[in-house]
């Protein structure tokens, strides 16, 4: 099973293969790109788990990709890791400041990095820290397929209980009916996009139930989100 899909924007070849080769044999789905255009648009087709950013990229540079990528609701939450061989406090700042999540100096060892992508994973990941997800009063056993809110047990069909696992895979990231389509029913599916907002509606009314306030924020134009100040 995939731990998480991750985008590499890394111009440099010979380093790309090596972190390619160590993420997936620690069973990372990569995507890899020199880009800094080419990587927008992957990005914004199928937004990834993590990105893991050069600065020095030819063309579009890699502060300016984050920057961009941060302005989009589809990847304003995904965690981006930026790599570089600029080593000055005024940098590091400038990298945090303008949204990534974490900072790698080269040269850095191929293990210090797969530590660094898990540890930010499992922040904005709850599933791969176990069998238990959980996101304000919303608690899911995957294992057992139930969902508590506020301690009391809600009943979810099938497809109602992947979305909800989506969302809390994703806490807070805003995800389009075509997103959460190849998600929850798969790529290959037929399914019309607004079937979405019928799966959501059975959603919201089941772990809404009894006045509970509305988790599930609906995104003008961009989508809907699992996040605790929703809102319709």
């Amino acid at each position: 099973m995939t731990k998480g899909r991750i985008l590499l924007v890394e111009d440099d070849a010979a380093l790309a293969e090596l972190l390619t080769y160590n993420l997936e044999r620690e069973n990372f789905e990569i995507q890899h790109t020199a880009d800094g255009e080419e990587a927008m648009l992957l990005a914004q087709e199928n937004p990834p788990d993590l990105v893991l950013l050069d600065w020095m990229i030819e063309g579009l540079s890699g502060i300016e990709v984050c920057r961009r990528l941060r302005r989009r609701p589809e990847t304003a939450n995904v965690p981006i890791i930026m790599l570089t061989a600029r080593g000055e406090e005024t940098d590091r700042v400038r990298g945090l400041e303008t949204g990534a999540d974490d900072y790698v100096t080269k040269p850095f060892s191929p293990r210090e990095l797969v530590a660094r992508v898990g540890a930010v994973l499992r922040r904005v990941r709850p599933a791969l820290a176990g069998e238990q997800m959980s996101y304000a009063d919303i608690e899911m056993d995957i294992v057992s397929h139930k969902v508590k809110r506020g301690g009391e047990t809600i009943p979810l069909g099938p497809t109602e209980f992947r979305l909800l696992r989506h969302f809390l895979e994703h806490p807070g990231r805003v995800f389009s009916r075509e997103r959460l389509l190849d998600a929850v029913w798969g790529h290959d599916s037929y399914i019309e996009p607004r079937t979405v907002d019928v799966h959501i509606r059975r959603l919201r009314k089941a772990i809404n139930n009894g006045g509970k306030s509305d988790i599930i924020r609906t995104v003008r134009s961009a989508g809907y989100a699992l996040d605790n100040e929703g809102r319709v």
